[in-house]
């Protein structure tokens, strides 16, 4: 059976965010540091990286289960988008704290991943 481009799309952007999650899990500091800083190195940081990583796989591996079930995967993008712009959010309100160009790289990327997942959501087969 062939897939539909956007949702063949949505697929693979679901496949990245898994892997994307299993990589905060496995090395939080090493991909938090861009965000936060030397603080991603420490045990009391790490641990809500894990969570956001453990978010990440939870939320897009049961958006792939759909997908493969033949399921609707709007409401798992939705999901997604408003994860992305807490994130953003969060990071704006906090970016006197934070390395200078986290929240600018924070918006680009998760602004970016939640535009993304919105107009995947949009394209895609209900």
């Amino acid at each position: 059976m062939k897939l539909a481009p956007a949702r063949a799309a949505a697929i693979a952007v679901l496949g990245f965010r898994v892997a994307y999650g299993a990589g905060l899990l496995a090395a939080p500091g090493r991909l938090g540091r861009p965000w936060l800083g030397g603080s991603a190195d420490t045990a009391p940081t790490q641990i809500p990286l894990q969570a956001l990583g453990t978010r990440e796989i939870v939320l897009h591996c049961a958006a792939l289960i759909a997908a493969s079930r033949g399921g609707s995967l709007r409401p798992w993008l939705a999901g997604s988008v408003a994860g992305d712009l807490t994130d953003v959010a969060a990071t704006v309100a906090r970016r006197e704290q934070l390395p200078a160009g986290a929240a600018r790289a924070t918006v680009l990327v998760g602004g970016g991943s939640a535009l993304v997942s919105a107009v995947l959501a949009c394209a895609v087969e209900s």
